[in-house]
Parts: C-alpha cells; sequence; structure tokens
C-alpha cells in the first residue's frame, strides 16, 4: 500500500472516529457561569481582518472568533477535527480531497445578508478568494474547488500537497459569505462576518476590538456575552492593566513581567514550550547587507546569547540556533553546527575583505515589543564593526508593509505558526514567498528551492524531515538573518477566568466544536 493511501485511511479512521460532531447537540455546561466579557490584551494593533490580507498573530486571533475553517488542529497538535467539514478523504493519487460539511451553519447577519445558511458555493468561494489573493499564500497548491452539492466540495491539486490540511485549519481559510466580501469591498477588513462564536461589533484602531456573542452558531452556546480585544503596545502596561483588573488575559508576557505576574495575586502566569522563533532578518538585495560577507561578519559580531539572556533574565527563551522551533518534527538538533561562533575580531577582519571595512550605517525596523533586543544588538554592531544601527519602531501595520515591500535594511520579528516545517521554511525561504511578511529580505536559493518543492509532495515524514535538514544547513550557511530566540508563549491570567488553555502557537481559543467554552467567575 502506498504511503498516500496509508495517509488516506488513517484520516478516515480518524474521522469515523469523530462523526458525532455531525449534527451533535451540545450540552452546555451547567457548573460554568453565564454572561460577561471577557477583556484580552494585545501586545499590537490588528490592521486587518480580512482572512487574506492578514499578516499577524495578533489579527489571527480576533479572526478566530468571528469564524470557522472546515478542521481544525487538537489543542496539542497531534490531530485534525472536524470543525465546518464533518469527514473528508483523500484520493489514492493525493490530487483530490473530498470534504462533507455541516447542514446547520449559518453565517453571523450581516449588511448584505440576514444570517442565512452556508453551503458549499461559499466553500469554493473563501477557498478560491485565498488561493488567489492571500498575502502569505495560506493555501497554496489548490488548482481548483468544486462543488458537488450543497454539503460536498472537493480541493483538486495540481501535485501532492502534504501540509494541506494543516493549511485549511489556518485562519486565513476561514469561510465568509460572498455577499459580504463584494458588498464592502475594500472595507471588507473591518466588517468581517464569518460563522463563529462571535460577532464583529466595534473597532476603534488602535485602541480595542468588541465582539458580542453570535446566537445563531452552530456549536455550543457561548458561556461569554462577548469579548474585547485591547491594544496594550507597552509590556508593563499590559501586566499592570492585568494586575488592575482591566483584562482577564495579558497576551505576550515577557521579561520582568512574568516574574510580577508569578507573584501576584488573583492572577496566575501559565508559559509552555513555544512554537515561536524571533530573528534579525538582513536585506539580502541591496544595501550593504546584500552582500553575504557582510552578513556573515555580523552574525559572527552578534552575541546571541547577550542578547536572549539579556532581554529574558526572568525566563522564558533560550537561544535559537534553527529556523524551525523545537516543537517541530523537523526541528535540526545539531543545528548550532551551523551556526558562526562569536568572534568580533574574525568578524572585523572579515568585514574588512568588503566595500564597508570601516562600518556603515543602516536601518532596523521592529514593533515597539522589540525594542529590548534591538537596544543590545545596536550597542554590539557599534563597537564590535563600527556598524550605526538606527532603531525604529513602527506599528504593525506599518511594520508589515515595510518588512513586505523589502524596504528594510534590518528587521527583527517573530514567527509561529504549525508543527510542519512547511510554515516556518517555505515561508521565509522559498522564493515564491519573496515580496511577503515571511521573505520581505528577498532570500532566493534555487536549490533550497528545489528542496522545499520536494518536501511539499513528499508523504513520508521521515523522507520529509532528511528534506528539511538539507534545507536548514543550506539557509543556515547563507546568513540571510539571525537565528536570536525560541520562545516560550506565555500569558498572565486572572483567576476570574476558567476554561482557558495557553497554546503552544500562541493561538486563542475561547469556544469551539471540541469542548472549549471559556466563561467568567463573576
Amino acid at each position: 500500500m502506498n504511503s498516500l493511501k496509508k495517509l488516506s485511511l488513517m484520516l478516515v479512521a480518524t474521522v469515523l472516529l469523530l462523526t458525532g460532531f455531525n449534527g451533535r447537540v451540545y450540552a452546555q455546561d451547567e457548573a460554568a457561569t453565564q454572561g460577561g466579557t471577557l477583556n484580552i490584551g494585545l501586545s499590537a494593533n490588528p490592521s486587518s481582518l480580512d482572512p487574506v490580507t492578514y499578516t499577524s498573530q495578533y489579527e489571527s486571533n480576533v479572526i478566530r472568533q468571528i469564524g470557522n475553517t472546515l478542521i481544525t488542529y487538537s489543542n496539542d497538535f497531534s490531530e485534525f477535527l472536524p470543525s465546518l467539514a464533518t469527514d473528508w478523504e483523500i484520493s489514492e493519487d493525493g490530487l483530490v480531497y473530498t470534504f462533507n460539511l455541516r447542514d446547520d451553519v449559518h453565517f453571523q447577519p450581516g449588511e448584505y445578508q440576514d444570517g442565512r445558511l452556508m453551503t458549499a458555493e461559499d466553500v469554493k468561494f473563501s477557498l478560491e478568494r485565498s488561493v488567489n489573493d492571500s498575502a502569505l499564500n495560506r493555501l497554496s497548491g489548490v488548482a481548483s474547488v468544486e462543488v458537488i452539492d450543497d454539503t460536498t466540495v472537493a480541493l483538486h491539486l495540481d501535485t501532492p500537497n502534504a501540509a494541506l490540511l494543516a493549511m485549511l485549519t489556518d485562519v486565513g481559510n476561514i469561510i465568509v459569505p460572498q455577499e459580504e466580501v463584494e458588498g464592502w469591498g475594500d472595507q471588507f477588513a473591518q466588517h468581517l462576518v464569518g460563522t463563529g462564536p462571535f460577532m464583529l461589533s466595534n473597532i476603534v484602531s488602535g485602541q480595542q476590538i468588541d465582539l458580542v456573542r453570535h446566537d445563531g452558531y452552530w456549536g455550543p452556546t457561548p458561556n461569554l456575552d462577548g469579548v474585547t480585544f485591547k491594544v496594550i503596545s507597552d509590556t508593563n502596561m499590559m501586566a499592570n492593566s492585568l494586575l488592575s483588573g482591566d483584562i482577564h488575559i495579558a497576551t505576550d508576557v515577557r521579561m520582568q513581567n512574568r516574574q510580577i505576574v508569578e507573584q501576584a495575586q488573583g492572577v496566575r502566569l501559565e508559559s509552555v514550550p513555544g512554537m515561536s522563533t524571533t530573528y534579525l532578518d538582513m536585506n539580502n538585495v541591496q544595501g550593504p547587507t546584500a552582500d553575504p560577507k557582510v552578513r556573515q561578519a555580523i552574525y559572527m559580531a552578534t552575541n546571541v546569547e547577550e542578547i536572549v539572556n539579556g532581554v529574558n533574565q526572568w525566563g522564558g527563551a533560550e537561544v535559537s540556533y534553527s529556523p524551525l522551533p523545537k516543537a517541530s518534527w523537523g526541528y535540526m538538533e545539531n543545528a548550532s553546527d551551523f551556526i558562526p561562533a562569536y568572534d568580533p575580531e574574525a568578524a572585523k577582519a572579515l568585514l574588512a575583505e568588503t566595500d564597508y571595512p570601516d562600518g556603515f550605517e543602516i536601518d532596523l525596523y521592529l514593533a515597539e515589543a522589540r525594542v529590548p533586543y534591538a537596544t543590545i544588538f545596536q550597542q554590539q554592531m557599534q563597537e564590535n564593526l563600527n556598524i550605526k544601527v538606527n532603531i525604529n519602531v513602527q506599528e504593525w501595520g506599518t511594520y508589515s508593509q515595510t518588512v513586505s515591500s523589502n524596504s528594510a535594511g534590518m528587521n527583527i520579528g517573530g514567527w509561529s505558526w504549525f508543527p510542519d516545517p512547511y510554515f516556518y521554511l517555505n515561508q521565509i525561504f522559498h522564493s515564491n514567498s519573496i515580496g511577503s511578511l515571511g521573505n520581505g529580505r528577498g532570500y532566493s536559493n534555487e536549490e533550497v528551492d528545489a528542496l522545499l518543492d520536494e518536501a511539499l509532495i513528499e508523504t513520508d515524514q521521515a523522507v520529509r524531515t532528511d528534506l528539511y535538514k538539507q534545507v536548514q544547513e543550506i539557509v543556515l550557511g547563507d546568513y540571510s538573518r539571525i537565528e536570536l530566540e525560541l520562545s516560550e508563549t506565555a500569558n498572565g491570567i486572572s483567576d476570574s477566568v476558567q476554561g482557558y488553555s495557553v497554546l503552544a502557537n500562541n493561538s486563542i481559543i475561547i469556544v469551539d466544536s471540541n469542548g472549549v467554552n471559556v466563561s467568567l467567575n463573576q
């Protein structure tokens, strides 16, 4: 039996065990407190709630409450579970994925439809829109979506795609009504309508986003009346807002605030090994860092350990040597063998072989939360290579555009996704991703592209793992960016919050069809 057939049978077996989700009647947890609005702090301003244009975790965590995907990951990312789709089947050649849909899902009422029933036509529209317009290629490899009947769709691929099911769990692939998308046009990003447990009520740009319960939600009735996301970019203010009761959940708790939250009464710190990496990109196509020798010299002159330990002296992170997090099955244990040792004198000698022996000036772009990293790096570059680094702090939307358009000499960013290496290596190192946030620095290597393409159509995970290790060895040797840290996912949570779990990839789940239903003890 070939590997594609094995994969298909395994997925079908999983689905058969879970067919209770089709037409399932959800029982309300009688012990859970009903009502109240959950206030969540976000460390950056979500700039777009359109699933095809969003670029950050901040945006995805709002979108996730409003819309649903065909399938979801389990909370431990070990299996795929039904959501809008009740079950699915993969053809023996791996080129057709057929999904059976729930027949009881209604959209939230909007300006251009009144909360009508979702059908297979909506799935076709939404997924083909993602294929054609997604800012981060969140559904690559799908040639077409076929409507078989009102509750059945088939995704047709040109070549097998080992990461397709994982792609479909991304909120960039939620199902939306065509009338709302076309009616609002460019304004749909501020008027998102989906099938989820909460509806968009109000947006105050740079301040907060208010959601209210969707009483027509097809899943379990939410315990909460609503959810409010508050933008709090200052990390100290985030912790203070939690302690004062202004928010119930503080996301992205870092540095000394970890200790503050741990020691405070009425709140708790939950920190889990994460899927997040922090890195420093160097422009690969223009400016001084277009020269690989310059990039290598900068890496050799960067004391990564000093940066990571200096920023995280209260815990929560470790030095990174790979573009993959340890939670990914493609992580390369010997990645440190391919990272240059910290050696300022050797770095200075190498820089002397370039057109910039006396150093240069360069702009570094980042969001506010990354300033502590930039400050230490700035000092190291000035002392070790006479490179003057200008720190430019930008709000998320502007930062994303600056980086994606190859307008940054350097930038410090973070990346968090799913365990499959595709979501890190393809999105960050494949030349097809040039012009997106992941590869705004313009990295291109034909050998890397070929290996990544081969890994995507390969269904044997052991073979894929080997291919991804080859990719890592090459990209680390190209010095296109500096690996900084592997971060834990840490939230500060009020003791009044019940049923909430911190997930490794930073996803916030308030209500879902698989048993999560957060409540507030008021």
